[in-house]
Order: structure tokens, then C-alpha cells, then sequence
């Protein structure tokens, strides 16, 4: 200790270094015993980046971490009860043991365990800090490994351009797992957040009195200046990734035992080290004897997955404007924007004059100035951004140009959005719109045609919707910015931009709408139905034109269900329709596999076994989009192709 103490470290720092290491120790024990599930990745060898940084942070000050986050948590929060419970998956743990060990949130902080895709979200709290204005700033620990990321360099562009309160601390212990750095990383580490403008500063965890200083100087810089920092920290990890997969050399790991500031300080075994420890443990024990002591977590009826069968009440459609789908869409984000100055919107190409792909944004970047912001092409940062200033309150707004592109942050959307909720058990909301077009009949081709969103629907705590041209898409925006309260991904059917909203039906038709929040649209004839339709988006178009030949020219009645919301979906109104018709087909633009139709039929026969006599799905082949018009309108599901599919069924 007399060593250490000559480097400016107090004795309560070096407690907390030790009570990090003991905890550590004691978690990998209880993993042994098998009393902690999953894995284990400990920091031990790491814990004095975490308390260098930890030391020089104030109240409202954030901290974004990674798998190995048990140091940093316990360095900011001294949390022993919490953490060990959450490890051992308690309900006593900070996140009622439903994150475990990765996915830690309580006090400001947050981790998760993916590599690179917390950098974006932990960027989008700065910007939230940035535009309530004041001195607070934001941290994210990553790690070398984490260099191969491409989101990181994302974010390290976007905290550059928009200077942000981001201080990036890169914990440097030359192993992404078992693959060491020079294996995979070429030039220098700091060269490359300063390829971004980007301040950098080095330290090391063997010198912590030097670390503390450079620390406290790296987070001044970013408080005062209101700009990011990148600190890169030499470390050395002295056990195995997780448990006890390490097959480094046993000589170069002990080479680092020796340099190490803790085990030097506990081979002092003076009275105050001896006094430290005895205090440590018997803390950390009542913290393992109350876990054990503990339930394991505990789930609530509202977190199952919801299964709708609600059976609506209908009332008479009113659309009191016929303004193009656009329109009525820029107008509803204008008004709400004007109403609740929570609203940002995040896109590309977004800001006047240009205001996006098809027009949606126009004029609002004059109107609302630093709350319409162009993005760089990179939709897994827009959404990680989104990410971020919804976990902060904010209602972000995110614009993924075209549909196909929404795939590029499809970890935002599964392994961020959709698990914050839960995973930090009800600790936090997600209050993010993503919105885009999809769809073809553009002739855009096989990567700007598709409708996938398909591989969205269903992600636990989201909601998906789907605009079509029979209710006011404004209406729709209007009721999500009063009550958003979970990721909500909004489908724009592309070929619908350029049509009215319009409530006439069709003769001897009448359009109806259910109670719900997003209504079902229903287009009941005055007979009773012969087949029932379903579909969503872009789709009604031609269905309501199939509509009424197959009534003109072949006497067959169909009856249409339209939902907005197309998960968590309501099967009350198809039920109710084919309890009448005994047929149903289901058009849909995407691939049929896997897709909305086939969720459709399971659900039906699981609750409704029997009451089917013919069921057809119409949707895409199996084939990418071709950019060819007349072979798109081919293959795309088109009017022929229901008039044949429905004349099918009815005869059944």
C-alpha cells in the first residue's frame, strides 16, 4: 500500500478496487457452486479503469457499459446486494434478476452485452444531453475487440460532427476473447477515433495514480468543452474471458499477476490491508446469504406475449380530408412536433430542402431547427441514436430511407429496443417511432422493392403498423405520439404516398372502422360474405379493386379486414368475418414464408380448429425483385392474381 499511496491513491479507492476484485472472485465461486447461471465475465486486472472514471463523475453523468461491466457498475453504484442478485438471477438483483450479468441498469447506468451496438445508444444519451443543455456527460466502456465493429465508427463520426458530451474509454487488454489484437487489428488504436477529430489520451491500469489524473482530465475536457473524448486504457485481464476458457501463455499471464496494483496491495498483508479485506468479505457474504435467500425472477401477465381474439365494436368510417397519404403524414409529424418538443427526427436527407426520399420531412428542419437532423448513410446508428434519446425520455423519430434498409439496424431493433423494457425489468421505456417505405411497384429493383418487414414483426415489447389510404394516416401519428410507450415501427407502403384518404366504398359496400387505438378497417357488403379478405398496406388498393369485379362479373361477395396494426394483432375481426364465410385468403406483398399468413392460419387453427374450409395465401415468389416494370408487376402480387385466387376459393 505504501507504493500505491505514492501515487495519489487513497485508501477508499484502493477499498473499492479490492471490493470489485473480491465480488468478482466470489461470483466466479458461485459459478462454480452452481448457483449462478449462463456465464461469467469478470474484470478482474481491469478494476481501476473502472474507478478512475467512476471518481470523476457527478450526478446526472451516464455510464453505457458492456459484458465485462461488473467493475464499472459497482465502481459508480457500490451496489454489492444488487449486482450479486442479479448475477444469481433474484428478484432482489438491480434488474429483478432478468439481465443477469450483461444487461445491468439502475441509477444512470446501462449495459449490454452486444459488442459495439451500445456505442450509437450511448451516443444518442449525449445528444439528449446536449439538447437539455448543461454540463452533464455521457460514458461508454468498450473494448479492443470491439474495433471491429463497424457502428463504432459510426457513432465516433456522428459524436465528432455533432459534438458530443461522449467520452469513449476503450479498456485495452489485447484479446477479443482467446484471438489476440495483433491477430486482427492493424495501426494504432487512438489513430483511429483521431481519423474523426476526435481528442485522445492513453493511460494504464498498472500506474493508478497517473490513470486517476488522466481520467479526470479526459472528463473535464468533454464537460467543458461539450465535446467527445476517446481514452484509451492499457489493461491486462487476468482471468479468462468467461469462467475458464483461457488457453493464454500461463507465463504471460503471470508476468501480469506480478505488475498488478491489487495483488501487490494484498501481498503488503499490513493491518490495514488485512482490516480492508476481512471488512470486504464479510460484506460481500451477507450479500450472497441474502440473494440465496431470495426468489428467482418472476414474470407478469403483461409480459407474455399478447394473443388478441377481442371481437370489435365497428363504427361508420369519417375521413373529413382526402390529402395525399404524404401529406396528411409531414402535416401529423408537423403539428405533433409543434405540439411536444420531445419530438426529434433522425434520417438521411431528411432537412430542408431536400426532406427526405419521398418529401415526408419537407420544411421542418426551417421550422424546427436542431430537431431535424441529417444522418450519415448508416441505419444501425440512426436507430442506435433513437435508442438512446428514448431511453432518456425523448421521442425520437427515425426515417430508414427505403424498407430494405431497415435490415442494416435489425440489432438495434432485436437486440436493443425490443430488450431494454424487460431486461431492466420496467426500469425504462422505449419511446421510438422508426418509420419507412416498403414495397414495390416503383420498378427501384431488388434491393429498394422489398417488404421484410416480416423479420420485424413479433419482436417481444414492439409494436408494428401499417398505413393504408381508407384511414387518415395522420390520425394514425397523432395516436402514437399520445401514448407511445414501446418501439413502433411504422410500414409506409411506397405506391401509397401519391393517393388520397379517402371513406367511400364501394356500391352495395360499407367502410367501417373498429374501436381499437389502430383501427381494423372493414369493408362489409350488405350480403352476407362469401370469402373473406385479408390484407394490410399497400395491398387494399388492389384487393378493393378485385373487390368488386369478382361481385360484377362472377357474383361472388367478399367481405375486406384491414389492420393498422399488425402486431401485437387483434384476430377478433378475421374470426368474426370467417365464422360467416368459412374462407380466407390472406395478400400479402412479401415472401409468404414464415410471414403475416402463416402466423394468421396457426393462430386460426390453435383457436378456431374446424371453422376453415379453404384458406390460400397470395403473396411474392421466392425471387428478389426484379428492376424489369413488366416482371415486377408479375411477380408482385397483383389484381389477376386475387380475382384467380378468390374464384378458387369460393368454389371449395
Amino acid at each position: 500500500m505504501p507504493g500505491l499511496i505514492k501515487e495519489n491513491v487513497s485508501t477508499d479507492l484502493l477499498a473499492k478496487a479490492l471490493l470489485i476484485r473480491e465480488v468478482e472472485q466470489r461470483l466466479l465461486k458461485l459459478f462454480v457452486e452452481g448457483k449462478v447461471f449462463g456465464t461469467v465475465h469478470t474484470c478482474i486486472g481491469q478494476e481501476w479503469s473502472a474507478i478512475a472514471i467512476a471518481d470523476c463523475l457527478r450526478d446526472g453523468d451516464l455510464i453505457f457499459s458492456n459484458h465485462r461491466g461488473h467493475g464499472h457498475y459497482l465502481a459508480r453504484t457500490d451496489d454489492v446486494d444488487g449486482l450479486i442478485a442479479e448475477v444469481m438471477g433474484k428478484k432482489s438483483g438491480m434488474c429483478g434478476g432478468r439481465g443477469g450479468s450483461q444487461h445491468i441498469c439502475s441509477k444512470g447506468f446501462f449495459s449490454n452485452g452486444i459488442q459495439g451496438g451500445i456505442v450509437p445508444v450511448a451516443a444518442g444519451l449525449a445528444f439528449a444531453q446536449k439538447l437539455h443543455g448543461g454540463l452533464n456527460l455521457t460514458v461508454v466502456f468498450v473494448g479492443d475487440g470491439t474495433l471491429g465493429e463497424g457502428v463504432l465508427y459510426e457513432s465516433l463520426n456522428i459524436a465528432a460532427k455533432w459534438e458530443l458530451p461522449l467520452l469513449i474509454v476503450l479498456e485495452n487488454n489485447s484479446y477479443a476473447q482467446s484471438t489476440p489484437s495483433t491477430q486482427t487489428l492493424a495501426g494504432s488504436i487512438c489513430a483511429r477515433a483521431a481519423a474523426f477529430g476526435i481528442e485522445t489520451g492513453l493511460a494504464a491500469t498498472w500506474n493508478p495514480g497517473e490513470l486517476l489524473v488522466t481520467a479526470a482530465e479526459s472528463a473535464e475536457y468533454v464537460r467543458q468543452r461539450q465535446r467527445p473524448f476517446f481514452l484509451q486504457i492499457d489493461t491486462y485481464r487476468l482471468m479468462a474471458h468467461s469462467k475458464g476458457d483461457d488457453d493464454r501463455d500461463p507465463g504471460e499471464v503471470a508476468n501480469y499477476w506480478a505488475k498488478d496494483p491489487i495483488h501487490r496491495f494484498l501481498q503488503e498483508e499490513s493491518m490495514q490491508t488485512v482490516e480492508i479485506r476481512a471488512a470486504i468479505e464479510k460484506r460481500i457474504e451477507i450479500a450472497v446469504s441474502s440473494a440465496m435467500a431470495a426468489p428467482f425472477a418472476e414474470i407478469s401477465p403483461a409480459d407474455h406475449d399478447p394473443r388478441l381474439f377481442e371481437i370489435p365494436s365497428w363504427v361508420p368510417s369519417r375521413i373529413e380530408s382526402n390529402e395525399r397519404v404524404v401529406t396528411q403524414i409531414h402535416d401529423a409529424l408537423r403539428r405533433n412536433m409543434a405540439k411536444d418538443d420531445r419530438i426529434v427526427l433522425l434520417g438521411e436527407d431528411i432537412e430542408g430542402p431536400y426532406g427526405g426520399a419521398f418529401k415526408v420531412t419537407r420544411h421542418l428542419s426551417q421550422e424546427f431547427p436542431g430537431r431535424v437532423r441529417n444522418m450519415p448513410i448508416g441505419e444501425a446508428s440512426i436507430v442506435g441514436l433513437g435508442n438512446g434519446l428514448a431511453l432518456s425520455g425523448l421521442r425520437p423519430v427515425c426515417e430508414i430511407m427505403f424498407g430494405d434498409f431497415l435490415a442494416l439496424a435489425a440489432d438495434q431493433l432485436l437486440n436493443h429496443a425490443s430488450k431494454f423494457r424487460f431486461m431492466y425489468n420496467d426500469q425504462v421505456r422505449v419511446p421510438m417511432v422508426v418509420r419507412t417505405p416498403m414495397g414495390g411497384k416503383r420498378g427501384y429493383g431488388p434491393t429498394h422493392s422489398q417488404s421484410i418487414e416480416k423479420h420485424f414483426m413479433g419482436l417481444p415489447g414492439t409494436r408494428m403498423l401499417a398505413i393504408h389510404h381508407r384511414y387518415d394516416p395522420g390520425r394514425v401519428y397523432d395516436q402514437v405520439f399520445e401514448s407511445i410507450d414501446r418501439p413502433t415501427i411504422i410500414i409506409e407502403n411506397k405506391s401509397l404516398y401519391g393517393n388520397r384518404v379517402a371513406d367511400a366504398a364501394p356500391d352495395g359496400w360499407i367502410l367501417e372502422h373498429s374501436d381499437e387505438q389502430f383501427p381494423a378497417t372493414r369493408i362489409r357488403p350488405f350480403d352476407k360474405p362469401d370469402v373473406t379478405l385479408l390484407c394490410y398496406g399497400g395491398m387494399l388498393l388492389d384487393v378493393e379493386k378485385a373487390v368488386e369485379i369478382l361481385f360484377d362479373e362472377h357474383e361472388v361477395i367478399c367481405e375486406v379486414i384491414c389492420p393498422i396494426q399488425l402486431y401485437p394483432l387483434n384476430l377478433g375481426p378475421v374470426t368474426e368475418s370467417i365464422r360467416q364465410t368459412k374462407k380466407l385468403v390472406v395478400v400479402e406483398e412479401g415472401l409468404s414464408f414464415a410471414a403475416l399468413g402463416a402466423e394468421v392460419a396457426a393462430e386460426i387453427l390453435e383457436r378456431e380448429p374446424g371453422v376453415l374450409r379453404a384458406f390460400r395465401r397470395l403473396s411474392s415468389p421466392r425471387l428478389p425483385i426484379p428492376a424489369c416494370a413488366p416482371l415486377e408487376k408479375a411477380l408482385l402480387p397483383n389484381l389477376a392474381q386475387i380475382l384467380a385466387t378468390v374464384l378458387e376459393v369460393s368454389r371449395v
